[in-house]
This record gives structure tokens, C-alpha cells and sequence, in this order.
């Protein structure tokens, strides 16, 4: 039971049905106590998203006052502003536990609550999906089931987002209503035409003009009875005489239109999501918000840094941060940043391009100090790819950087635009491995298997921060072709990490520690959880030998004939899916020349991780710091029960 105390009106409220039973007048405050009680929950335990829930708090509880979810479908784009869905839903007493190990997801997921009616976490799904939804109640009759996306202006730069846009426009007696949250946000401020457009439509005075109008009309609507329909028309022909003028995009996708409105109007929106529940087909509403709405550091801050800023003092603003007392390793992310700065001003073919994450992935850096040769693309993986494509074929060297789960997006372009061609792009995948918190959508799970697969393509993964800059560095020589680098969230293990680039052999990996009875092989960040077991096996007895593999593609042949020639018993770590991970290609290997060996593989399962924090992860699926101990006390038998820290370690 949550230990937090919600507001007279939201107390009584576990499910909508509850919240359905207020006066509309009541609306505001319910919206001010869900808007509270969001921040106190959030202040306190952090590790979530903050500013964009707080931002559609008016929107989501007219939402659920209006449209009798569940039966009627609400599926939310991303995620990251569902809290107060969930809190309105019956999870308001388990919110605490919000992305902690064994609580609840921080996005929607069908599997925790029937009001969640589809899974998300990457952007632009919800049109497509709620569509999907309108279509199959059609055929089977349940023709007043309303169905409704909410999507926000940043999700809907991406391709999926206009394919359903496109496709819903054609299906005349689909019943979709479009809600449009337009903040100028998605993590960064967003970027494009598209937003340009939209600020276009909120400062035009023949759209407001327009507005007053419709919205005139639409609150006669339930006056006219069977006449309804004739009304409807008239709004249709009132819309398509203001807004044709300016050749309104959503309208061309033959979409009604209608807005801008204040998203932060609760009742102003209970009554018109009331009004457009009685027009037919698809349409669009339009709702202006501000990210971080109602908290006035959030409001008066940096937008980006309030998108989940941790725990935080909600009565001063700040944000609490642990002050190490001794220098600390940057993050992977950062050392990426900086590099790739210096490297383009040794190299000016160098470019770099990121698909809305330029604070995320520290391409921002290179953004300010080299304008012209870095680019946010916005929420546009697919694009993002073939961009680099283009670049490369004019002899640039793109780097382009996205998250490990958001490259999946993008595979046909990496294959059919990159690397069938053989060209010089550079992907670096951050977030690879377990991402922490954010859970199974957006784990990096799966990109050793699905890159290690395509021709011409490069699949290496540093061990420490320097590696990473050596990797860097030699991706971007010459004739290199497709070049795949990958690294997870969060710190390296080298305070002093600003070491000299130089090329390494694409190929080649190394032997980190002589031992005689048994051989582990790593690739990445993981050979130091390697180092750190060979550290703590020091008193057993028991000899390891650690190699950093580097590369998975190509391999080091010659590294592991020498593993294969001395080495029974042996064991492969990787913070990737086991299944046509590093684990497989050794496997491969071995097979391929006919050697004999007891391998054992540690990796993620073929399961759905989900959420918790990186080391909780990493120990669940087996293969942190003492599961590897423990996998070479078995393999090697070794029974030395004298040493007091093996017990240790072996009990977990």
C-alpha cells in the first residue's frame, strides 16, 4: 500500500467509472490532485519520466471522463506521458513502485492493466495501432466503440505515423479520433517542418478565427437530433473553406481537423471530445500543452533535463545529485561526444546524425561546436539511416548514433541502403545490452545478432572508454565499409579516459589474463565484471584466462584457435541475447573446425527482460560479477570450501 496521500477527489477515484460520477466543475480539481500527486510520487523515488504527464494531466482526465474506457480503446504513443492514465486506472496505489524491479511498467503495457490496450515505448505506433483496433470492431459490430491515439507532435515526424495517417484517411467509416499533443517537444525540442508547420497553425489568426466558429457549432451539435449529420457536413464545408487556404496538412490525409485548442482546459476539452465522439470517420484534434505543466521549476527550467530528472526537492527544484568524493569514469555517451569532436577536426568529411536524441546520445556536443556537420533528424530512424547513406556516397564519414532498440527500426535500411552497397557509415549503438528502468522495449538486446549477420558489416563493442575512441578512430579511416560499434548506458571504468586514438585491426582481439585451466571470452563492457570475477577466483586455485574478443565480426580466428588449442572448458559473456550473439559465432567456430570444447554461454535468455536497474538485470539473467564466479566454481569443480569469500560468492 502506497504511503502517499492523494487529494479528496482523486481518492475516490480507483477506476474511471469513479471519476465519471463527478460534475464536469469538479474536472479542475481532480486534474490539480493528480498533477500533485504525480510530483510527490516522482520526487521522491525519481528514476522516472516527469514533465510529460505533468504536461497532458488536463488531457488525460478529460480522456477518461469523457470516452468509457476501457471498452472504448485510448492507446497512448510512447508512454512517457501515461502516469496519470495509470494512476486514474486502478494502479494509484502500487505507483511508487513505477520502473523499480517488480513493479509496475513506466509505459503502458497489456499484460499489467486492461485500460492499457497496447504495449508501447518506441514513438508513432498509436495511430497505426488504434486504426488496427477501429477496423477489427467494424467487422465485428461493435460499430460505437470509439477508438482514440494520442500521439505527440515529436512522434509524429516519424514514417509510421503518416503511413497510418495515409491508410486511416482511406477507411471513411473507421471511428479514430487523432489527439495531436503539440508541446515542441520530445525529449529535445523537436525539429523539422513539421514543426514549423504546426507552430504555423498555433499563431495564425484565420486558424483561431476558425476555431471560435467550429467550436460554435460543435456545442449546438446535440440540438439537432437526427439532424446531426447535416450539422456534421456543415463543420466539414466550415473547416475546408478556412482551412484549404492554407492547404491544412491533416485535412489533405482527409482527416477532420479541429484546433488548435488549450490542452490545459480540461473542461474546454471534456466539451469538445464530447462533441467529436458524434462525428463519424477519422479525425484529428489539435491540443496545445506545455511539457512540465503546473510545476513551475519544470516550467521555468530546461525541458529537456525536467523529461526525467531523478529525485528532486519538489518545494525548491533541486534536482539531487550524489557528489563523488574521488574522480569518476564519464559516461559512454559523453566519451562519444567529445571524440567525435575530435575527430572531425582532424577529418572534415566527418558528420553526425542522431534521430532526436542528441542530449541522450551526447551528439549535442558536436551540434554546438560544429553546426553545419551535425544533424537531429527528429524521430526518423529509417531516415536517419538512409540519410547517412547519402552522406557516404558523396565520400562523407556519417556517424550515426541511435539507441541499440531504435536501430531495429531501421534494420532494412542498414541492410539494403548501407551495407549492400558497402558503404562507409558508422553506427554507433548506444543503450546496447540492458538499458535499466525503461525495460523490455528498450533493452539492447538484440544488435550483435542482427548486425554479426550482414554482409560487409564491421561488429565490434569496446571494453573501457579508450577502446571506444580507438574504435572510433579507426571506423573512420578509409575504404572501411559498414561499422558497427556498440556500448551500453551509463559509466566506463576510466577517470583518466581522454587517452590517444590509434587504429586498431579490424579483427583482432587480445588477451587480457594468462590462465592454464579454463578461458573466458567477453566482448564489450562486461570484460571488466570478467576481471573483477578473475579477481575475486584469485585465492581458489582456480587459473582463468580472459580474452576481449572486440570484434564479433570479423572474428579473431587466430586468437581462438589458440583458445580452442589449449582450452576444455570455456565460457562466453555478453550483455546481448545469447541466441546468434557472440556465445553463437564462437560456437560456430568451433564447429566449423572440427574442435571439441564445454562451452557455456552467458547472456540474455530468450525471454523478455523487464524492468530494474542495470545491475539487478544483469544478475537476474545470470551473467554479472558472481554469476561468472560461480559458473567457473562449477565448471572447474572447485571445492575449496576454506575460502571463505568463494562461499560468499557461491551462495549469491
Amino acid at each position: 500500500m502506497s504511503n502517499y496521500k492523494a487529494g479528496p477527489l482523486l481518492s475516490n477515484i480507483q477506476v474511471p467509472s469513479d471519476l465519471r460520477k463527478l460534475k464536469q466543475e469538479d474536472l479542475p480539481q481532480v486534474a490539480d490532485e493528480l498533477r500533485e500527486y504525480i510530483i510527490d510520487v516522482i520526487s521522491e523515488i525519481g528514476n522516472s519520466h516527469f514533465g510529460a504527464s505533468l504536461g497532458v494531466v488536463e488531457m488525460t482526465v478529460a480522456l477518461h471522463y469523457v470516452f468509457n474506457t476501457p471498452e472504448d480503446q485510448l492507446v497512448w504513443d510512447v508512454g512517457h506521458q501515461a502516469y496519470g492514465h495509470k494512476i486514474l486506472t486502478g494502479r494509484r496505489d502500487v505507483f511508487h513502485t513505477n520502473r523499480l524491479r517488480g513493479g509496475i511498467s513506466g509505459f503502458p503495457k497489456r499484460s499489467e492493466s486492461n485500460y492499457d490496450t497496447f504495449g508501447v515505448g518506441h514513438s508513432s505506433t498509436s495511430i497505426s495501432a488504434a486504426l488496427g483496433m477501429a477496423i477489427a470492431n467494424n467487422y465485428k459490430g461493435k460499430k460505437d466503440t470509439q477508438h482514440i491515439a494520442v500521439i505527440g507532435d515529436g512522434a509524429m515526424t516519424a514514417g509510421l505515423a503518416f503511413e497510418g495517417l495515409n491508410h486511416a484517411g482511406f477507411e471513411k467509416d473507421a471511428n479514430l479520433l487523432v489527439i495531436l499533443n503539440d508541446n515542441c517537444m520530445s525529449i529535445d525540442p523537436n525539429v523539422g517542418a513539421l514543426k514549423d508547420y504546426l507552430t504555423d497553425i498555433t499563431t495564425s489568426h484565420t486558424y483561431n478565427k476558425m476555431k471560435d466558429e467550429v467550436w460554435n457549432l460543435l456545442g449546438k451539435l446535440s440540438k439537432f437530433g437526427p439532424d446531426a449529420r447535416t450539422v456534421v457536413s456543415k463543420v466539414s464545408h466550415a473547416l475546408k473553406g478556412s482551412l484549404l487556404k492554407q492547404s491544412n496538412l491533416f485535412e489533405s490525409f482527409n482527416f477532420r481537423y479541429f484546433g488548435p485548442i488549450d490542452g490545459h482546459d480540461v473542461i474546454g476539452m471534456a466539451k469538445v471530445m464530447e462533441d467529436l465522439k458524434q462525428i463519424p470517420g477519422p479525425k484529428i484534434l489539435h491540443c496545445i500543452t506545455k511539457k512540465g505543466k503546473g510545476y513551475k521549476f519544470s516550467e521555468q527550467g530546461n525541458p529537456t533535463q525536467w523529461h526525467a530528472p531523478g529525485v528532486f526537492n519538489k518545494e525548491t527544484g533541486e534536482i539531487v545529485k550524489v557528489i563523488p568524493t574521488s574522480p569518476q569514469p564519464p559516461k559512454y555517451q559523453d566519451v562519444f561526444g567529445h571524440t567525435i569532436v575530435e575527430l572531425a577536426e582532424k577529418n572534415d568529411k566527418i558528420m553526425g546524425i542522431t534521430p532526436a536524441m542528441p542530449s541522450g546520445s551526447s551528439l549535442n556536443i558536436m551540434m554546438k561546436a560544429m553546426p553545419d556537420r551535425s544533424f537531429d533528424v527528429g524521430i526518423a530512424e529509417q531516415h536517419a539511416v538512409t540519410f547517412s547513406a547519402g552522406l557516404a556516397t558523396q565520400g562523407m564519414v556519417p556517424f550515426c548514433n541511435i539507441y541499440s532498440s531504435f536501430m531495429q527500426r531501421a534494420y532494412d535500411q542498414v541492410i539494403h541502403d548501407v551495407a549492400l552497397q558497402n558503404l562507409n557509415v558508422v553506427f554507433c549503438l548506444d543503450r546496447a545490452g540492458f538499458a535499466g528502468a525503461d525495460g523490455a522495449t528498450h533493452h539492447g538486446a538484440y544488435d550483435i545478432a542482427y548486425m554479426r549477420c550482414v554482409p560487409n558489416m564491421i561488429v565490434a563493442a569496446p571494453m573501457n572508454e579508450s577502446e571506444l575512441r580507438n574504435l572510433m578512430y579507426t571506423a573512420q579511416q578509409e575504404n572501411m565499409g559498414p561499422f558497427c560499434i556498440r556500448y551500453p548506458r551509463g559509466q566506463g571504468v576510466m577517470p583518466d579516459w581522454k587517452t590517444p586514438m590509434k587504429a586498431v585491426k579490424v579483427g583482432t582481439g587480445r588477451k587480457v589474463t594468462a590462465g592454464e585451466d579454463i578461458a573466458i571470452l567477453s566482448i564489450g563492457h562486461h570484460g571488466n565484471y570478467v576481471q573483477e570475477a578473475i579477481e575475486l577466483l584469485k585465492d581458489s586455485g582456480a587459473s582463468v584466462a580472459h580474452y576481449d574478443m572486440r570484434f564479433v565480426k570479423p572474428l579473431d580466428e587466430q586468437m581462438l584457435h589458440e583458445v580452442f588449442g589449449k582450452f576444455e572448458k570455456v565460457i562466453t559473456v555478453e550483455d546481448g541475447c545469447i541466441m546468434g550473439g557472440m556465445g553463437s559465432a564462437v560456437l560456430e567456430f568451433m564447429a566449423d573446425h572440427q574442435y571439441q570444447a564445454h562451452i557455456v554461454r552467458l547472456g540474455i535468455p530468450d525471454e523478455y527482460i523487464h524492468h530494474g536497474t542495470q545491475k539487478e538485470l544483469y544478475k537476474d539473467a545470470g551473467y554479472d560479477t558472481n554469476s561468472i564466479v560461480k559458473k567457473v566454481i562449477e565448471m572447474l569443480g572447485i571445492e575449496n570450501q576454506n575460502t571463505e569469500l568463494l562461499k560468499n560468492v557461491a551462495a549469491g
